[in-house]
């Protein structure tokens, strides 16, 4: 059996909020919790990494989720925080599943999923299809033309990884310099394949004030 380890990423500003969004209330329960309790709750999660600002990282009490091993600082940009993850996950663990902090409506069962066409695809992220029409604007905002939907996803996550892919691509994007907002995008720039797994249930991410709101109504 595969040994997988959970990075969530929660070193976020929360400036489109006005406030830390990973400590707002949801249904009674920080949002961050609720994200941790999902990856506890997962039988193929053997640690958990949470990476995350002293303030954030407080919050947790010791022994609330047993599963996690680890609190690391984060960095200016996202990528600096995963790779902050990537260098605390045990050499134990050979699959690394890495999810932002901000999305705590994930189904233990597709985390599961994931995990599983890691196994046998050595990366592979959640996703949701886009069923809406696509149109592309001028700077006017003026619609210029329509954008072929056919295979186009959007990224979500948990994005799961073989151990020495991810790292291998993290140690490219830092070589390098660049600024990857997913660990897709650094598989990508490897030319490496990811495998998509279809979400069909909610998994949205908590950005505005309106998002706590919807979330609610989805767990009610």
């Amino acid at each position: 059996m595969s040994r997988c380890a959970a990075i969530i990423v929660a070193a976020g500003s929360s400036r489109r909020m006005g406030f830390n969004k990973l400590l707002a209330p949801l249904a009674g329960e920080p949002v961050l919790l609720r994200t941790l309790r999902a990856f506890q709750a997962c039988p193929q999660i053997t640690e958990i990494i949470l990476v995350a600002g002293d303030e954030v990282a407080a919050t947790i009490e010791d022994g609330q989720v047993p599963k996690l091993t680890q609190k690391v600082a984060g960095g200016a940009e996202r990528h600096f925080s995963v790779k902050a993850g990537l260098d605390a996950v045990s050499a134990a663990c050979d699959l690394i599943a890495i999810h932002d902090g901000a999305r705590p409506l994930i189904a233990v069962d597709q985390i599961t999923r994931c995990i599983e066409a890691a196994q046998q695809h050595g990366a592979a992220t959640c996703a949701r299809r886009i069923t809406e029409t696509l149109k592309r604007a001028d700077a006017q905002g003026r619609i210029q033309a329509s954008i072929d939907r056919d295979n186009a996803w959007i990224m979500e996550t948990p994005q799961v990884f073989q151990r020495d892919l991810i790292r291998r691509a993290y140690d490219a994007v830092l070589k390098e310099g660049l600024c990857v907002t997913d660990e897709v995008s650094a598989l990508q720039h490897l030319g490496e394949p990811v495998h998509v797994v279809e979400n069909r249930s909610p998994n949205p991410k908590i950005t505005l004030p309106g998002d706590i709101q919807m979330a609610e109504r989805t767990l009610a």
